[in-house]
């Protein structure tokens, strides 16, 4: 499985910026995609994770109504619109894969991204104030 992330960069606080995910060497409707994220000194956290086998979305309290998943199925993509962004959002992001056990195995990756198997290298995101 590999998972190339693009569009981080710097950004003012509110703005926004779409980070995406491209995935290879897996069978896209057979996995949960998810985005993790990773500040400085602080554990990995699962923020948001989708699947094609039902569009199963699921994201983490601390960006829910600010970001939001959307995919081209075709394409094994996966993007992150992430909106409103905040100082404390600033981290690195990583999206993540993980094989899709049951419909709702998504909202556990989310609560342990540890779970997920498979990470990209990440895409830096800073928010300044």
């Amino acid at each position: 499985v590999q998972l190339v992330e693009s569009g981080g960069g710097l950004v003012q606080a509110g703005g926004s910026l779409r980070l995406s995910c491209t995935a290879s060497g897996l069978t896209f409707d057979a996995y949960v995609i998810g985005w993790v994220r990773q500040a400085p000194g602080k554990a990995r956290e699962g923020i948001a994770s989708y699947s094609s086998n039902g569009g199963n979305i699921y994201y983490a309290e601390s960006v829910e109504a600010r970001f939001t998943i959307s995919s081209d199925d075709g394409k094994n993509r996966v993007y992150l619109h992430m909106n409103n962004l905040k100082p404390e959002d600033t981290a690195d992001y990583f999206c993540a894969a993980g094989p899709r056990f049951t419909p709702s195995c998504g909202r556990v990756y989310i609560s342990h991204p540890a779970q997920f198997p498979s990470s990209g290298q990440g895409t830096q995101v800073t928010v300044s104030s």
